[in-house]
């Protein structure tokens, strides 16, 4: 099995948003030594817990300070954007970086609405124009013709090797939507836990070869940690349940919570049945236990890469975590 990262820079309590970013640098760095496959990056705005909020500016540092490892976005979210600056973006990216350039698309608007409007200068957010997007995108990407008005424009520079473009989602419309275009898909388990072979499946069934894409490609995005015991990874994975109790209680957050306070939170009935539930998102363990989880999610979603989202209160046991990681699928 294939291991990648998606990293969403996020801010431990009581670092600032740039120490987060640093460590996304270095993490990037180890991924590559480590021989993981692909590391991308996300897109959240007006966030005071997630620091990644440009993809595009942040990979073109990632690309200089790495060689060989595949990197992205994870996502761009394309509704607020012209897929036209988009390509454009991306295809510098991948000028300077021939071969390595993924490019990862959303239809998520990646922050509360006052964000999204914020972005457009007050204009309504069109998500349903998301599908004709994507073929605008692969146009601009692949020096095609776009309709009118615009018939003739040219994204540049003109180069050769061309992004990668991966579909992003956590619902069946993602999965059909990607397979209709013809292009690798990934689902994020680590948003809806309760799903993904459904997804998968009906991606595999419906899919259409493209000029991009002979076969179905697929993976799927899911919170991860490793440590040296299971006691050890589940004691800091309580950070991680912490922090999304409160997120999805909208209770406001300074950064990921030390496992020490996670420990000592006198969680009420009904947040209890909250960390379940958000337990079906996350994968959590020693090298063994993680090696057997992954299998089994191999088996059940019938794919051959993971993308692991590890979210830990300190950095070192985070690049301890990812060390332990790629030992499991050797």
């Amino acid at each position: 099995m294939k291991i990648s990262i998606l990293d969403q820079s996020p801010i431990s309590e009581g670092e600032t948003a740039a120490e987060a970013l640093q460590k996304t640098v270095e993490l990037a760095i180890l991924a590559e030594k480590l021989g993981y496959e692909r590391f991308w990056v996300s897109e959240h705005h007006d966030a005071s817990t997630l620091a990644g909020s440009s993809p595009e500016v942040l990979l073109a540092h990632l690309a200089a300070k790495t060689a060989s490892i595949q990197i992205g976005s994870g996502g761009v979210m394309l509704p607020h954007y012209s897929a036209y600056k988009v390509a454009e973006n991306f295809k510098m990216l991948a000028a300077l970086a021939p071969g390595r350039i993924n490019l990862g698309v959303g239809r998520a608007p990646g922050g509360m609405p006052r964000a999204s409007f914020a972005l457009s200068d007050g204009r309504k957010r069109d998500k349903d124009r998301y599908p004709e997007q994507i073929d605008d995108l692969l146009a601009y990407l692949h020096d095609q013709s776009v309709p009118h008005p615009y018939t003739g424009v040219k994204a540049t520079p003109l180069i050769d090797v061309k992004p990668d473009v991966w579909v992003l989602g956590s619902s069946l419309s993602s999965a059909q939507l990607a397979a209709e275009k013809g292009l690798p898909y990934t689902f994020a388990k680590f948003i809806n836990g309760d799903g993904g072979q459904s997804e998968l499946a009906e991606y595999r069934r419906l899919f259409q070869p493209s000029a991009y894409l002979d076969a179905p490609k697929a993976n799927i995005a899911v919170f991860l940690i490793c440590a040296e015991t299971d006691e050890d990874a589940f004691y800091l994975a309580g950070s991680l349940e912490l922090a999304l109790m409160m997120a999805g209680q909208g209770i406001p957050s300074n950064g990921t919570p030390s496992p020490e306070k996670a420990a000592a939170y006198q969680y009420g009935k009904f947040e209890q049945k909250h960390v379940q539930e958000n337990r079906k998102r996350m994968v959590v363990g020693s090298v063994e236990t993680v090696r057997k989880k992954l299998k089994q999610l191999s088996e059940e979603y019938g794919i051959e890469e993971v993308m692991a989202v590890t979210i830990i209160y300190d950095f070192e046991k985070k690049k301890r975590s990812f060390e332990l990681l790629s030992t499991a699928i050797r």
